[in-house]
């Protein structure tokens, strides 16, 4: 046989083999060449590559990088390869020379290398270093099928091969390093591109159903991620309870979003939200759904296994939550994707702290607003305080011994009595007098108020729960909050609207309309009423428990008819008030005015009295007032009106059509076409506003 180094020459010149060599692209091809080279020579029947990590090399933890060819001419190769870094290249790492081994000498010296079976059977081996302008590359290993060792010509001509072959490899080497620096550009640039548009989407948000529905479509358009949810723990640090919103795609680029609440105790949440780390699962059908876990969720995925990604929403030192990720495919949850999804969460995070904070920067303004609100109709309204209570007879000194046993206690307390007999005072003066006094105390008149509007002037309501709901609103029972809150006329409340007034005294929390989070408030109630309540719940008008709830400790205010030795310093206690509110002087007031006024019935109470007074003030042109008899006419009989404790035994007359036709229009006439409320028609006849409705379309009289 010739020489190796002839065979070689003659095979292919030595300008043309190296111009073959450097055209290579890729190891797989430069493996071929030489494999065509070696086998034509006849020096050898397989070619591989094993080529250090240039990285491993300067920490000296040998890895190693195997490239081959397999008997299907299908190309091998491994990466990180620790068992092959103990094997003859080795010995390289301290002496780059050429190595020849026989194959039972070679296995018995590494054993290592018959476990991973990347080798042909051969019996000859030699190992040939690979080193460039750049250092040791590696080894070029050449097996050979014959019994024939390799010569000293042989090992020449390897030699200068790899020395060609070094060349080569450290070109492809620079190339694939290239190509991967451009790649990894690629991603930086395009998870850059990301992370700006989320930044800018998320950072503007400050609503946060806005803000959570903006972060679903950014992460499904970028990542093709179907189910995403956001779980904001509650402020309370003791409270279990979250916030989630959750966002899925059952379509393509069609969302479904859904608001609930869950119990973080013992699950995932909370255990990425304790540990600050991320934390990526698998789920699998056979496991059932918490029973906080999405409707949509189960309906998106209930026979599939998914993969989940729960990251921590952390800004400062504040957990605010977690960002949770589902999807079938678990290759879009990649090293690659990972890391831009952990920086996107800490974008997340401060969006959130920023709507988090606008929102309860929004509500504390809302709250002031409502608070200034309440608190100008109060002074408006002109509520007189405790002090303000006129009247020393034996009913009233019975009902202030009533005000002062209650007041220091939380219980609820029904305040019953006619219209215009000061159930509001009396309110007012428990309020003064209790516990609570230093806080609210917030007022409703529920008969002034239109059904449709109750509920949510009472419990709030949330953005968009109906039409004309742009904002969310906080309802009286938060405003009352600590203090006191005041129902006037609570007979007319919707019989609808009952159950949830029940479950608030019961249970002192309740929802907003629209909303599904609780939320507990501490209010001390008193409600008022001139309606027999009993006859109500007899009716089937009122609940009998929330009657029952409302009556704990019940007040009676006595009609001032009842009580005349109260007129006299009633009429001068509201003569000095109103004349000094319209800058007048009146200084006497003439007995027989006194026992003129103490005389007459006073259906209107304490209410119409006043009435009367103003007018005489504002008639009188010196200092001793002038009451002009005409202004104490009744030209109808008043209907008495029903008191919880008196019932009347006999049935009123029956009218004629024409009289109580003509009786209606002029009540109607004086109220000024008023129906309903403490001053209406239907109060002053002594019917219900259904009932007055009812007789007036019977008559032909239209309602205003």
């Amino acid at each position: 046989m010739q020489s190796a180094t002839m065979s070689i020459t003659k095979h292919k010149g030595l300008l043309e083999l190296t111009r073959t060599l450097l055209l290579q692209q890729t190891m797989t091809s430069l493996l071929e060449t030489l494999t065509q080279v070696v086998q034509g020579a006849g020096i050898a029947d397989a070619v591989t590559l094993v080529l250090f990590d240039i990285q491993a090399l300067d920490n000296k933890s040998e890895r190693v990088s195997f490239y081959g060819i397999d008997p299907h001419h299908q190309p091998v190769s491994y990466e990180d390869e620790t068992l092959l870094a103990t094997g003859p290249v080795q010995a390289l790492l301290s002496n780059p020379k050429i190595q020849v081994w026989r194959s039972d000498a070679l296995h018995l010296h590494f054993p290592q290398l018959s476990a991973l079976n990347l080798y042909p059977a051969f019996s000859g081996y030699c190992l040939v270093p690979l080193v460039a302008s750049s250092g040791l590359l590696g080894g070029c290993e050449f097996t050979r099928q014959k019994a024939t060792p390799f010569s000293e010509e042989d090992k020449n001509g390897l030699h200068e091969l790899c020395m060609l072959a070094a060349i080569a490899v450290e070109q492809i080497q620079l190339r694939e390093n290239a190509v991967f620096q451009q790649s990894q550009l690629r991603h930086e640039r395009d998870d850059f591109r990301i992370l700006v548009d989320i930044t800018n989407a998320v950072l503007s948000k400050l609503d946060l159903d806005e803000l959570t529905g903006e972060i679903a479509n950014t992460i499904h358009h970028f990542f093709h991620i179907n189910a995403i949810s956001i779980v904001l723990c509650d402020a309370d640090k003791d409270s279990e309870q979250a916030s989630v919103y959750a966002t899925h795609y059952i379509q393509t680029h069609v969302a479904e979003r859904e608001q609930s609440r869950m119990t973080l105790g013992g699950s995932l949440e909370q255990q990425v939200m304790k540990s600050g780390e991320m934390l990526l699962t698998n789920a699998r059908p056979s496991e059932e759904f918490r029973r906080d876990e999405s409707t949509l969720f189960q309906l998106l995925w209930r026979d599939q296994t998914k993969t989940l990604c729960i990251l921590p929403l952390r800004f400062g030192h504040k957990t605010l939550g977690v960002l949770k990720l589902a999807q079938c495919q678990p290759d879009n949850f990649n090293t690659a994707n990972l890391r831009v999804l952990q920086q996107i969460a800490e974008r997340i995070a401060i969006a959130v702290d920023n709507a988090l904070a606008y929102q309860e920067i929004k509500s504390l303004k809302e709250k002031l607003q409502h608070e200034n609100l309440y608190l100008t109709e109060q002074i408006n309204s002109n509520n007189p305080d405790f002090s303000d209570i006129v009247g020393r007879s034996p009913s009233m000194s019975a009902v202030l011994k009533q005000v002062e046993i209650v007041a220091k206690s939380d219980c609820s307390v029904l305040i019953l009595g006619e219209t215009g007999t000061g159930k509001e005072l009396i309110a007012r003066a428990i309020h003064n007098l209790g516990d609570r006094r230093n806080q609210r105390m917030v007022k409703m008149n529920c008969a002034a108020m239109p059904a449709g509007l109750m509920e949510s002037d009472l419990f709030g309501h949330e953005k968009g729960s109906f039409t004309g709901a742009t904002a969310q609103r906080m309802g009286r029972f938060e405003l009352a909050d600590k203090g006191t809150l005041f129902l006037d006329e609570v007979g007319e409340i919707p019989i609808e609207l009952q159950p949830k007034l029940l479950r608030i005294l019961q249970e002192q929390e309740f929802e907003r309309v629209g909303g599904n989070k609780l939320i507990s408030v501490d209010v001390r109630m008193i409600a008022a009423t001139n309606r027999d309540l009993r006859q109500m719940v007899a009716d089937k008008e009122f609940r009998s428990d929330l009657y029952y709830r409302l009556n704990v400790f019940p007040i009676v205010i006595p009609p001032l008819r009842e009580r005349p030795e109260d007129i006299p310093q009633l009429v001068k206690f509201l003569t000095y008030k109103i004349a000094k509110r319209m800058k007048r002087t009146i200084d006497s007031i003439p007995a027989q005015t006194l026992r003129l006024l103490s005389r007459m019935p006073w259906p209107g109470n304490v209410r119409e009295l006043e009435n009367v007074i103003e007018r005489a003030v504002l008639l009188t042109r010196g200092t001793v007032l002038d009451l002009q008899l005409p202004e104490l006419n009744y030209p109808l009989p008043m209907a008495h009106v029903v008191t919880p404790s008196v019932r009347e035994s006999a049935p009123a007359p029956q009218l004629s059509d024409d009289d109580e036709r003509e009786r209606i229009l002029l009540v109607l006439k004086e109220t000024n076409g008023v129906v309903a409320g403490p001053r209406g028609a239907a109060q002053r006849l002594g019917l219900k506003r259904t009932t007055l409705l009812s007789r007036m379309k019977k008559l032909g009289i239209a309602a205003h």
